[in-house]
């Protein structure tokens, strides 16, 4: 009887005791994940908010995905899209790219890149006769003119006396015009008969030149049967290159006398018009026009370069297809001249102070650094490769080009867009990315590095007493004859360096 009487306390003290030992656990678990409210384990509100968690974890995980997806959707179908603005968004020559660029927020550009070329060279349709020319119609060139008097003998020199005036006059287009197109009587760049025998039945034409010894010919490959039959490969060289190139490669000679290094003939130019080697490349290189005036369409590659992509395929992806006549890459690092006049100082190109006076004339002139407002996608081509069909215009523009190489620095790349702006978009053109420049070529490495004294020169002090002889007899006269405004004032824009390898 007294143990039924004690049982049911000892059930209380039972449970007592159990809640008693469950307060130190609640108590030692304070600093756990939640806090002294801690609910037991089995309660259903834990359970749930811990599936919860779990789910919401998942949920987050599937809409970046869905995200990512509808992002790579958009960009695929934006690129197809019939909308103006999505389509940009893909065009690497567009605006809305450009300022993607320019923001950080496009893809690194690659260094080589796929060529949309045709896939075969023997089924391309070459245009019949020639496009018509709207604008000039009729160019002719200044070829005799008064000698230059040094002050102790007169001479003729190569691109002519132009004065201020009749520069400025030059830009202004009508359909009869004649011009300094180098080239003036008894200023060099002379080619042997046989040689000016034999281009005139060049009407295709892939031309290069090495000057100064600077490398050796590299020959081209992939090239058809019927480009070789199409094209003339042309390598225009001086003395100096000459001979060095028969010492270190084999020169065969044709029974006209005429020089091979395989496909390349061999153009020797004697008499070299200028005193800088750098300023006598421009002449073919810009001038192909006049120095093979039979030639409808020709493709300029620089000496260092071999050639990889049958030219037929060139033409027909650069010109023919959308109907241009005038192609060139952009370059890699540089839009606006003034970068790649900076560019040009720290890597000692051309004498600092004349690079500074060059630029400050045009931009006395009104050439602004390149923005967004421009028509063009730069102003800065990468001048290495030019494909042409030799119209009016486009002899025009490559004569006020030259022009402006043998006025100021022998750096073209600093002339041409200013020479796009002075022809206020008359002059029309299509600058390809630079990727595509690396797929059509090998680079290799110049034989030596150019260099001169006055690329070393700070100081227009320099030029003085005994340094007056760096400067150049034939070419710059821009420089030093004195122009028609005032240049004290002129400060040019700061330079914002985007790239270090520019």
């Amino acid at each position: 009887m007294e143990s039924k009487l004690q049982r049911p306390h000892s059930v209380r003290l039972n449970r007592r005791g159990d809640r008693n030992n469950q307060r130190p656990f609640a108590k030692d678990d304070e600093s756990g994940l939640f806090s002294s409210m801690r609910l037991p384990q089995d309660n259903p509100i834990k359970i749930v908010w811990k599936q919860g968690f779990i789910r919401l974890v998942l949920v987050a995980g599937i809409l970046w995905m869905l995200l990512i997806l509808i992002v790579l959707l958009f960009h695929v179908w934006s690129c197809q899209s019939s909308i103006s603005f999505l389509s940009a968004i893909c065009n690497k020559e567009g605006k809305v790219f450009i300022a993607m660029d320019l923001l950080g927020l496009a893809p690194k550009p690659e260094h080589r890149c796929p060529i949309p070329v045709a896939d075969d060279p023997d089924k391309i349709v070459i245009p019949e006769g020639r496009t018509p020319d709207a604008i000039v119609k009729n160019l002719t060139y200044i070829e005799e003119e008064d000698l230059v008097n040094n002050g102790s003998q007169s001479f003729a020199v190569f691109g002519g006396n132009q004065s201020w005036l009749q520069r400025e006059e030059n830009f202004n287009l009508k359909p009869s015009m004649k011009v300094h197109c180098g080239f003036l009587k008894n200023g060099g760049a002379d080619m042997n008969p046989v040689d000016i025998e034999y281009v005139k039945r060049c009407r295709f034409l892939v031309a290069s030149g090495i000057f100064d010894g600077y490398d050796v010919p590299h020959q081209p490959s992939n090239i058809s049967t019927r480009s070789k039959k199409l094209f003339c490969f042309l390598m225009v060289v001086d003395e100096v290159s000459l001979k060095f190139i028969k010492e270190n490669v084999t020169v065969r000679k044709d029974k006209d006398k005429g020089m091979w290094v395989g496909l390349w003939r061999l153009i020797p130019l004697k008499h070299q018009p200028y005193d800088e080697p750098r300023r006598n490349g421009k002449v073919p290189k810009i001038l192909t026009h006049r120095l093979f005036p039979q030639a409808q369409y020709s493709i300029w590659i620089d000496g260092k370069m071999e050639l990889i992509v049958d030219p037929l395929l060139i033409l027909e992806r650069y010109l023919w297809r959308d109907k241009h006549t005038y192609a060139i890459a952009q370059h890699k690092h540089h839009r606006s001249i003034y970068e790649e006049a900076d560019a040009n100082k720290r890597r000692k190109r051309y004498a600092r102070p004349l690079i500074d006076l060059h630029m400050k004339i045009y931009y006395s002139e009104g050439m602004e650094p390149w923005s967004l407002k421009k028509n063009t996608i730069s102003d800065v081509p990468e001048g290495a490769i030019i494909i042409r069909e030799h119209t009016a215009l486009n002899n025009l523009f490559n004569c006020l080009w030259f022009n402006e190489v043998n006025l100021f620095t022998p750096r073209d790349q600093l002339s041409f867009g200013y020479v796009v702006y002075r022809l206020k978009g008359l002059f029309k053109f299509f600058m390809f990315q630079n990727c595509e420049y690396y797929s059509l070529f090998i680079l290799h490495p110049h034989t030596r590095e150019h260099s001169s004294k006055v690329e070393w020169v700070k100081s227009l002090s320099e030029f003085k007493g005994s340094g007056s002889s760096m400067k150049e007899s034939r070419g710059g006269f821009g420089l030093w004859t004195p122009y028609p405004k005032n240049l004290d004032s002129v400060t040019l824009p700061q330079v914002v360096r985007t790239s270090k390898a520019g």
